[in-house]
């Protein structure tokens, strides 16, 4: 297997699981929770920051352990990737992505792909996701080039947070935001918000590229 080969594979691999445990955990929050939203999204966050903690750490010495759509641009704006292999990462993160999705379902005894019906929409939505992924993209970066070690936990501390203060509950991934849109559960979208959020997510990822700059450069 090839260098490239083997990348792909942990980042079909961490991104099927990824999504599973995100809308698998919203399922059984919401089935545990009896009605408490507060309690069903502190499972669901909790859950989501545990997994990419382990993710991170068994992926990330094989691919980088991206997962997302906007880090692999981020890294191919910098130079870490070539085009051939962003765009090979970009559509295995999002058919991995639909499959963690019906994975998850799956294992509830539920229909394999449910177009969403949670409406996710609104100038405070956009403004969350480009946050929340402003955010993601500035603690990968500033993490990789001054505490690399603590990178996971970083990452896990952080998307625990933004589920929180941020309205949208932080889904600061493109492939997340489109296999999302394939279930009708707690952590749904509508598949028309999709297009806005994504927009959001790249600026927001963007943005960091530029705020991150100068503090990548003066070490």
């Amino acid at each position: 297997m090839t260098g490239l080969s083997r990348a792909l594979v942990a980042e079909a691999l961490g991104t099927a699981l990824l999504l599973a445990t995100v809308v698998g955990s919203g399922i059984m929050g919401t089935q545990l929770a009896q009605g408490n939203d507060a309690i069903a999204l502190l499972a669901n966050a909790g859950a989501t920051a545990a997994i990419l903690y382990v993710l991170i750490v068994l992926f990330g010495p094989v691919s980088g352990a991206h997962f997302n759509p906007a880090v692999t641009l981020a890294m191919r704006l910098r130079g870490a990737l070539g085009t051939r292999e962003a765009l090979a990462y970009i559509a295995v993160q999002i058919i991995a992505a639909v499959v963690g999705v019906a994975l998850a379902h799956g294992m509830f005894d539920q229909a394999l792909l449910q177009p969403g019906t949670h409406a996710r929409a609104g100038t405070g939505q956009w403004l969350s996701e480009g946050v929340a992924t402003f955010g993601l993209l500035l603690t990968i970066l500033l993490g990789l080039a001054h505490r690399p070690a603590a990178v996971p936990a970083l990452v896990g501390a952080y998307i625990f947070a933004a589920y929180w203060f941020t309205g949208s509950t932080s889904f600061a991934n493109p492939a997340v935001t489109i296999a999302r849109s394939l279930t009708q559960t707690f952590a749904g979208i509508r598949p028309a918000d999709v297009p806005w959020f994504v927009i959001a997510q790249l600026i927001g990822a963007l943005a960091a590229l530029g705020v991150s700059r100068p503090y990548l450069t003066a070490r």
